[in-house]
């Protein structure tokens, strides 16, 4: 298997075919990780509806989302980088653009490095320094602290919570060039939802991680009482949490039943996923999870 790994890493394409135009473009594009940056730029996107006082500037709001969309496309794609070796060994990452040849290491890494910079100094001088810097701390805390500490410690979620809860902020930057206790809420509410969200893809994939060695919590616990734990245990918390735009003055009464709603709709697929400890109920808890955010941001926005 580490032979394996090995040649998995190599400078050289592995025994691809010549490759069109078209896939070469693909592979980049599968570097980047569009579903995931594609949230990002949601997230950004309604931090900065919800920081902006009266009319929204659609031109800042299209300059921010373009540079999101590149800082965000950036951090995957070294973060693939960073963990080819790994994705070699995991049967659902094998055919990411790394472990199966279609790029090398090199080409990746100059990938990755050029959006990065590029799109930290778009920011800074596009939007302001305040969202510039905000995007280089979660650049630099995604990829250099949470990133390795998959290896060696289940609480890397914890830590790759902060840079996954910076979009909202980095939002609320762009539009008022500061952060209040107001723009706390919407990172707090993304903080928490990342535990159940993460801990579902942990236990679907759990035999995935444990092959190449990443300490996610159903791997070091197997039993699945502390996955469970937790799962409901950060399900709790974000209820209460997610009413805090409504009491602080960012949404209204729409937004603060909507969330109740919502919040209870978690909950239920989190219990469910924590009693059975089945894979199937975990994909349950992922879809719920996955439907739940950009829904209550929706609301956050439209009640603001």
């Amino acid at each position: 298997m580490e032979s394996l790994a090995g040649q998995m890493i190599t400078e050289e394409p592995l025994a691809v075919e010549k490759m069109s135009l078209a896939e070469i473009l693909r592979a980049y594009v599968d570097l980047t990780k569009p579903r995931i940056t594609f949230m990002v730029m949601l997230m950004t996107m309604a931090g900065f509806c919800l920081a902006s006082d009266g009319a929204i500037d659609w031109l800042k709001l299209l300059q921010l989302s373009f540079g999101v969309v590149l800082l965000s496309s950036g951090i995957s794609t070294l973060n693939q980088w960073m963990e080819r070796d790994l994705d070699a060994l995991m049967l659902r990452t094998q055919e990411r653009p790394l472990p199966s040849g279609k790029l090398t290491a090199t080409q990746a890494l100059l990938f990755g490095t050029t959006l990065t910079i590029f799109a930290t100094l778009y920011l800074a001088i596009l939007i302001n320094p305040l969202t510039a810097i905000l995007g280089a701390a979660t650049a630099l805390s995604y990829l250099f602290l949470y990133t390795p500490l998959k290896t060696r410690t289940p609480l890397s979620t914890a830590w790759g919570a902060l840079p996954g809860a910076m979009p909202p902020l980095v939002g609320w930057a762009a539009a008022r060039g500061n952060l209040s206790l107001a723009s706390l809420a919407p990172f707090a509410i993304m903080f928490l939802w990342q535990f159940p969200h993460f801990l579902a893809i942990a236990w679907m994939y759990r035999e995935d991680y444990e092959r190449a060695g990443i300490k996610m919590l159903p791997v070091v616990e197997p039993n699945g009482k502390a996955t469970s734990r937790q799962i409901v245990i950060f399900t709790l918390l974000l209820l209460p949490v997610s009413l805090l735009p409504t009491l602080l003055g960012t949404s209204g009464n729409v937004y603060f039943v909507g969330a109740i709603v919502l919040g209870l709709g978690f909950l239920y697929f989190s219990i469910r996923a924590a009693v059975s400890k089945t894979k199937w109920q975990a994909r349950y808890l992922l879809l719920a999870s996955v439907i739940y955010l950009p829904v209550l941001f929706a609301l956050m926005v439209f009640n603001r």
